[in-house]
């Protein structure tokens, strides 16, 4: 038995041949899959360049779902979505000069806030 090819976005194996191989990687199936691997990646500034440039999706907006899923071209984002979005990208965007600058970057964990908390009262509470 010859080898198979095992494609990790389709979830998908074949006999590992050059015909079989190039039909699947040319694959509209196989393509979308692999859009929707490397869409799971892009960070938020890519999202929203692209989401602003989109019209919305009419058939999304009337009835809450569309035919095309997350193929559609129009966009399926509310203007609290985009604004939700626009704010991520400006947190982002300062949180990163901030570390070019050098600056304290205050931590981000609940424990750690506790922490401080905690250290904060009994000192307190000796004095």
């Amino acid at each position: 038995m010859g080898k198979r090819y095992f494609c990790d976005y389709c979830d998908r194996s074949f006999q590992d041949n050059l015909h079989n191989r190039k039909k699947h990687l040319n694959g509209v199936q196989h393509l979308r899959a692999k859009r929707v691997w490397y869409d799971l990646f892009r960070d938020a500034a890519a999202i929203l360049q692209e989401e602003q440039t989109k019209k919305p999706c009419r058939k999304f907006l009337q009835t809450g779902q569309c035919d095309f899923g997350s193929n559609c071209r129009f966009s399926h984002m509310t203007e609290q979505d985009l604004e939700k979005l626009s704010a991520q990208v400006q947190g982002e965007k300062r949180l990163k000069e901030l570390r070019l600058e050098g600056a304290d970057i205050p931590p981000g964990t609940v424990e750690d806030w506790l922490e401080r908390r905690a250290q904060r009262l009994s000192t307190a509470q000796s004095n």
